[in-house]
């Protein structure tokens, strides 16, 4: 019956040079990154935002999301454990049961955290280069679905992250974690943050909506993490603790992201309103 399906097997190691693993993650997240730059590029210059604060962006951004996602990771979904070894936290390394520490990447990120960290950055970034922090997010905003995209298909190249078994035709049979055929949770999200970045670009660069500052912020992020609280549904628990739960720890961090989404989009609808009427 497997035959039916798409059957995925795919190596997540491109190469290993003198020990040290070159990943599609971590290749997938860098081109995702440098793509949202090169489109940000654009998006400043119409905005006449500065060359230099542009360059300076990509070290604020990767700083915020890895360590974010790295702690959104250790302290939602594996306290217990990294609590008690804390050198894991940041060091890509684990200790063995022969008690010495080996080499093993990054094996835990967290999107919510990432989000979190890239706003705390974006927040000293744009006092550094003295820009409105809204406009920074806005900016930000547009291109924020596209790296989620690459952060997705990332997940489908390590078989992680996957859906629930099902009989759908489209169906994955990650061969690296069993024989069933699964929802291709990972490439639903994928495709979702895609459809949805073009959205949110299109509105942008035709200047559909007139509003005010952070429309762009809370729309990107409503319908992302919309979309990330649906597609959870058929998602595989990720820590034990979840089984059971009405709603997984995902959802959960979802919801107030939503909120802040609305709230924002609101808030400069309201605030373009009270231009008109000045």
């Amino acid at each position: 019956m497997s035959l039916l399906y798409i059957n995925w097997d795919i190596n997540p190691e491109i190469a290993n040079i003198l020990g040290i693993p070159l990943k599609y993650y971590g290749l997938l997240f860098l081109t995702g990154l440098v793509l949202c730059l090169n489109i940000l590029k654009r998006i400043y210059k119409k905005e006449n935002l500065s060359s230099q604060a542009h360059e300076a962006l990509f070290s604020y951004a990767l700083i915020g999301i890895l360590v974010g996602a790295r702690l959104g990771h250790c302290i939602f979904y594996d306290f217990d454990y990294y609590s008690q070894h804390p050198l894991e936290i940041f060091l890509p390394i684990q200790r063995g049961p022969d008690g010495a520490y080996h080499f093993t990447g990054f094996a835990g990120l967290a999107s919510h955290g990432g989000g979190i960290g890239l706003v705390i950055m974006l927040l000293l970034y744009a006092r550094k280069f003295s820009i409105p922090f809204m406009t920074v997010l806005d900016a930000i905003a547009i291109v924020l679905p596209l790296g989620g995209t690459f952060i997705r298909l990332a997940n489908l190249m390590n078989s992680e992250i996957i859906g629930v078994p099902t009989n759908v035709p489209w169906a994955f049979v990650f061969r690296q974690v069993d024989d069933l055929p699964r929802h291709p949770a990972q490439l639903y999200e994928a495709i979702s943050y895609a459809i949805i970045f073009l959205f949110i670009y299109f509105i942008y660069k035709k200047n559909i909506f007139k509003i005010g500052r952070g429309f762009y912020f809370g729309i990107s992020i409503l319908l992302i993490f919309i979309m990330r609280i649906l597609i959870e549904f058929i998602k595989v628990d990720q820590v034990e603790f979840e089984h059971g739960m009405i709603l997984n720890m995902g959802q959960i961090l979802s919801i107030p992201f939503v909120l802040l989404g609305l709230f924002f989009i609101i808030k400069s609808m309201l605030e373009k309103e009270k231009m008109k009427t000045v």
